[in-house]
């Protein structure tokens, strides 16, 4: 289907039109304008939709209309080349294969009779979203602004913020059939040569046939699968430039608003753009605060279980009769009747999410007010339960980059709990720390500075110091790094 990738461009102007229609299969968006320039027999060719009419007419169509007679095809080639900048991108196509990948990049393309070379303009002029403030990362004092599905205006937001050459910027073509191009991102002067082989590496290993979402090449920066992901996403370009200046690697390709981070650690998920903008003591106050939300959205249900069913020794006597006269009339069990309830959450939070947004907000009254108000009042599900899970998937709203290994973790913690007590819990808590242990990204531990344990990095971990501290850290993630078993200082 792709033989055509690396066929060689003919001679002849009809063979170059015949191949173009051919391939394209006489495409409704494929413009082919026979015409002659300086009296050589030429044709343009362009995408519809894909190039902007007006930039096409000013600055390519009449310069080129107003060349003087030439001698031959070799002199139009030359003169074109050397003597007028039409466009600042003007790539030589000497393939058909690179022919349509910037024919359906917005680029105008002039075919010229005898030569086995065509040349390129940038002419770029598709639809694009504006710039937006980005929907999943709210912050209070940073910038409003977000990536979108474009990549060049992207790495554009990007340069705004890192003004250094030290930045880089590397181009890949990804994908058989969709051609998709992908950004490597990174500071020259903070990451290690291997990390970024390696990462070229996983790319390029890669064999797709089509590239739409970051979720596809995610896998492939993994090395390891883990219930926790060990590469990070953002759509925030300041977010973004403050992970590069921490030595990290970005990906970032056309179509999508969101960037892939490597290496991840998990601190990151608690750590917003807000910790920067705030006093030190309520920054590490709020950090504190996600910290413990992170393990009532995670233990919360399951611990009011394993209490009830197998330890109701270790609660007050108050507590005991009312949770007792609560769960008296209940026809389902404790572990059953939580499970329960969070999954018909889950039910409802993602009919409200794939709704529209005009009735989705209808599905949370009808979910949260009738649904919840009729169960309780009917006696499938006790009071006390409605209000633990509450908290818990409550709790879960503040560590959002968590939610989808901690949703199906609470599930096995609630079996866990109704079946051995705080003894499971306490079981399945130990394996899932030995899993994060053992998680790691291309040699970066997943769970450092906690384990290994770096106790300079506790400042913006378990704190956050003001910036007369900070400035003089020079911090880089290549710190937590290891080779061989030891630590890479």
């Amino acid at each position: 289907m792709n033989s055509y990738e690396t066929l060689p461009l003919p001679a002849s102007l009809e063979e170059q039109m015949a191949y173009l229609r051919h391939i394209a299969g006489n495409s409704a968006d494929l413009l082919l304008n026979p015409v002659k320039i300086g009296g050589i027999p030429c044709a343009l060719a362009a995408c519809e939709g894909m190039v902007s009419s007006a930039v096409l007419g000013q600055l390519l169509i009449e310069p080129l209309m107003q060349l003087p007679s030439m001698p031959d095809s070799s002199a139009l080639a030359s003169h074109i080349r050397e003597r007028m900048l039409l466009s600042l991108d003007r790539p030589i196509v000497r393939d058909l294969g690179t022919l349509f990948r910037l024919l359906h990049s917005g680029f105008a393309v002039l075919l010229i009779d005898g030569q086995t070379l065509a040349l390129g303009f940038g002419m770029q002029g598709y639809e694009k979203r504006s710039i937006s403030e980005p929907s999943g990362e709210a912050n209070v004092m940073g910038a409003h602004e977000g990536f979108i599905e474009s990549l060049r205006p992207n790495l554009s937001l990007l340069r705004r913020r890192m003004k250094t050459p030290l930045l880089r910027y590397e181009m890949h073509t990804m994908g058989t059939l969709s051609h998709t191009d992908v950004a490597l991102c990174w500071m020259d002067d903070r990451v290690p040569p291997d990390l970024l082989r390696s990462i070229r590496e996983a790319l390029a290993a890669a064999e797709l046939e089509t590239v739409i979402t970051p979720g596809y090449l995610q896998p492939f920066l993994e090395k390891r699968s883990s219930l926790f992901n060990t590469v990070s996403v953002t759509e925030r370009p300041d977010v973004l430039a403050a992970k590069l200046l921490e030595g990290r690697i970005a990906v970032m390709m056309d179509g999508s608003p969101f960037a892939l981070v490597v290496p991840k650690l998990l601190v990151e998920s608690f750590q917003t753009l807000d910790d920067y903008s705030f006093k030190p003591y309520y920054a590490a106050f709020l950090r504190w605060v996600k910290y413990l939300a992170f393990l009532l959205t995670l233990l919360l249900p399951a611990v009011y279980v394993a209490l009830s069913v197998h330890h109701p020794e270790l609660l007050n006597r108050t507590l005991l009769l009312l949770l007792t006269k609560a769960e008296a009339d209940e026809p389902l069990s404790l572990p059953a009747e939580a499970i329960g309830v969070l999954l018909m959450y889950e039910v409802i939070r993602e009919a409200g999410l794939r709704l529209p947004k005009v009735v989705g907000g209808a599905v949370s009254i009808v979910g949260g007010l009738i649904i919840g108000d009729a169960a309780v009042s009917s006696g499938l599900v006790s009071t006390p339960m409605l209000t633990v899970t509450a908290i818990a998937v409550t709790a879960g709203f503040i560590v959002p980059d968590l939610n989808p290994a901690v949703t199906v973790m609470r599930l096995f913690f609630i079996a866990a709990g109704g079946l051995w007590g705080m003894y499971g819990i306490g079981l399945l808590g130990m394996a899932l720390l030995f899993h994060l242990c053992h998680a790691e990204s291309f040699g970066f531990p997943v769970t450092a500075p906690f384990s290994p344990f770096y106790p300079t990095a506790m400042r913006d971990v378990l704190t956050r110091v003001g910036f007369r501290t900070m400035q003089h850290g020079g911090f880089t993630v290549e710190r937590f790094r290891e080779t061989g078993g030891r630590r890479v200082s």
